[in-house]
């Protein structure tokens, strides 16, 4: 039987219905589509090969590396109108610690039904358990962090630039140096 002869059931695209799937697959299908958003944006990205690190993903960005955790959001909280971000992590539901600057860089969330990402530095999310998000809400503070792939943009270097005038003397002045695009 050919792939044209499969019944329809087969084709079906990544988040066609991710209710269907387990905690453990949900999270293996939106770390998929982090690798798959980040490629498209020109990150390269690398898949620890050891279980028990904090971060899922090592992002790098020209010569700057990344520890990026994954999270995705299947519905929205029941009467309400945001999705709530778990920003911690552990096996059991007692053991749940947020995480922390010094155990990851970023932490990268896929809202299923929204087909959107928030990208959120760790020093935003340290010492929270879950953030709330109302995706296009002008009054939500976590709105600016709704694909904000641009975070993690390598920092601008700077150099000082020392130049002669015709006096003799020496002026120093510091010039920014942007990373090729």
């Amino acid at each position: 039987m050919g792939p044209h002869n499969l019944p329809e059931q087969f084709f079906f695209n990544e988040t066609s219905d991710p209710a269907k799937l387990n905690n453990r697959q949900r999270g293996q299908l939106a770390e998929i589509v982090f690798i798959r958003k980040a490629a498209s944006l020109g990150l390269s990205v690398a898949k620890p090969w050891a279980e028990g690190e904090r971060y899922d993903f090592i992002v790098r960005a020209d010569k700057v590396c990344w520890r990026v955790q994954v999270k995705s959001v299947l519905a929205k909280e029941r009467e309400t109108q945001h999705y709530r971000i778990k920003t911690s992590g552990g096996l059991t539901r007692r053991k749940h610690t947020p995480y922390t600057p010094d155990e990851i860089d970023f932490l990268a969330a896929y809202i299923f039904p929204e087909d959107i990402w928030y990208v959120f530095p760790a020093t935003v999310i340290e010492k929270r358990k879950i953030i709330c998000v109302v995706p296009g809400s002008k009054k939500s503070r976590f709105e600016q962090y709704q694909e904000a792939w641009k975070l993690m943009k390598p920092p601008v270097a700077q150099a000082t630039v020392e130049s002669t005038i015709e006096t003799g003397t020496v002026e120093s002045s510091t010039v920014e140096i942007m990373p090729d695009p």
